[in-house]
């Protein structure tokens, strides 16, 4: 993590001043918030093979619960965005991590849920889900709901204590966090579930979150109302951006509705590039322990390494894609244009997927590896594509227009999803499993290239929203 001292310049301050790292504090709670938001998502995947052979779930079935995850999350973020920028940072990440927390830890309770639950399906006449997947459904639905709140929490808190010009750079540590948990899931949770069974990983899990809350409360507040802040940081903290305003003033009151910021194309480029996005980064987090066992019969401790080094791999990814842009924008390009160079060149990265499955034959370390080349692409092109939104938007609508995008990104993720349980059931009923893998895999690969030619069309070049 970058903890160097900035310096105002002499032109602000009428000498060089240092500035202190409080800042880097917020980040790093950023940073392990989505550390355990990914933790609390990817134990179902890790533990999906052991649960379809438990409750005879298809891939239709599996496919069917990680939609309404991803269903719930996408609708979800539209008025977690919102949410946030009307409560503000400190309590909506809050509220959002106690209901997320609350939600993984259902999953332990599936099996009633469903129970509970099943009256209500025969009175709809949808008898024909079983009472699993209907629990694991619930719990899901929970987890979606809550863990809607994370990015545009942390995407505002990133606005509210980081210059423009370090934001890719914070967005890319914390945005990391994602790739810890997905790094730390396969390593802990088979053995957790070998240890102490299956609903034991959802429980201790899921508890991770409420430590978390501790932290929060204790070192968040407001740049205006933190007291641990410097004046020089506060200074350097705005010294780009609008002024921080007064906490009852008629300006930090202001609400900007959905139907204006739908208004801007800059709305509608990043939402594109959710949608097409998106759903990339869930295919693999969601499907990748399924693909290791039915390609190669891995299960269980077996898949530990394979997603360890892959998630691995994503790190880089995370924060040298946070890191990229400088590049062009300490060559004279601003914040937007550098950003977009920069994830042209990412975009281009993924088309290594296309070779998984030819190489797959070889050895399961090709896919891995390629697929680990392209989830880094993910990431990077993650980090920069959130940044366009504070490059452009004003803060008081940055949550709302994060929330927007993590809509359309979701819906892209539940298309994805279903279209992969769909492939891989009707392939692996004609014995050729591995064409629906290789669909999917063409699709990911080429995704990024489309997206950042819609994104380049409708904004060729910076323009910043006023509103």
């Amino acid at each position: 993590m970058q903890t160097t001292n900035s310096v105002l310049p002499k032109e602000q301050t009428g000498q060089t001043v240092p500035v202190g790292k409080y800042r880097w504090t917020i980040c790093a709670l950023l940073f392990f918030a989505t550390t355990v938001n990914y933790l609390d998502r990817q134990v179902l995947s890790l533990l999906q093979p052991l649960l379809a052979e438990r409750f005879g779930w298809s891939n239709t079935d599996y496919a069917n619960i990680a939609a309404v995850f991803q269903f719930v999350y996408a609708i979800s973020m539209l008025f977690a965005g919102r949410f946030v920028d009307r409560l503000g940072t400190k309590w909506g990440y809050a509220i959002a991590l106690i209901i997320w927390s609350i939600g993984a830890i259902m999953h332990a309770y599936a099996e009633t849920l469903g129970a509970l639950f099943l009256p209500v399906a025969a009175f709809l006449g949808l008898t024909a889900v079983s009472v699993s997947v209907w629990g694991f459904m619930i719990a899901r639905a929970v987890l979606g709901f809550g863990e809607a709140g994370n990015f545009p929490a942390a995407i505002k808190a990133t606005a509210e204590y980081f210059p423009k010009r370090e934001r890719s750079f914070a967005t890319g540590i914390f945005n990391s966090g994602t790739n810890v948990g997905a790094i730390l899931a396969p390593i802990t949770v088979p053995w957790i579930a070998s240890l102490w069974g299956w609903e034991s990983a959802f429980w201790i899990i899921g508890a991770i979150g409420f430590l978390w809350l501790l932290f929060w409360f204790f070192f968040y507040d407001k740049p205006a109302e933190q007291k641990r802040l410097s004046p020089a940081e506060r200074a350097y903290i705005n010294s780009d951006q609008e002024q921080e305003l007064k906490p009852n003033s008629p300006e930090a009151a202001e609400k900007v509705s959905w139907f204006t910021l739908l208004k801007y194309k800059q709305t509608w480029s990043f939402a594109f590039g959710k949608f097409m996005t998106d759903g990339v980064w869930w295919f693999f987090l969601f499907w990748l322990p399924a693909y290791l066992k039915a390609q190669y019969g891995m299960t269980g401790t077996q898949i530990q390494l394979p997603l360890a080094v892959l998630y691995s791999m994503t790190m880089f990814g995370s924060i040298g894609g946070g890191w990229f842009p400088t590049y062009f924008i300490n060559k004279g390009y601003n914040p937007y244009d550098g950003r977009m160079k920069a994830m042209l060149i990412i975009a281009l990265i993924p088309l290594v997927v296309l070779a998984a499955q030819p190489l797959g034959s070889i050895s399961f370390w090709f896919p891995v590896l390629l697929i680990g080349i392209g989830a880094s692409a993910h990431q990077a092109w993650s980090a920069n594509i959130f940044t366009t939104v504070s490059d452009m938007f004003p803060r008081k609508s940055v949550a709302s227009v994060v929330g927007i995008g993590g809509m359309a990104g979701g819906l892209g993720g539940v298309f994805m999803t279903k279209l992969g349980g769909y492939l891989f059931d009707y392939y692996k009923a004609q014995g050729h499993i591995e064409t629906g893998y290789t669909i999917m895999f063409t699709i990911c690969a080429v995704a990024y290239v489309i997206a950042w030619t819609v994104m380049k069309s409708l904004v060729p070049r910076m323009k910043a929203v006023v509103i």
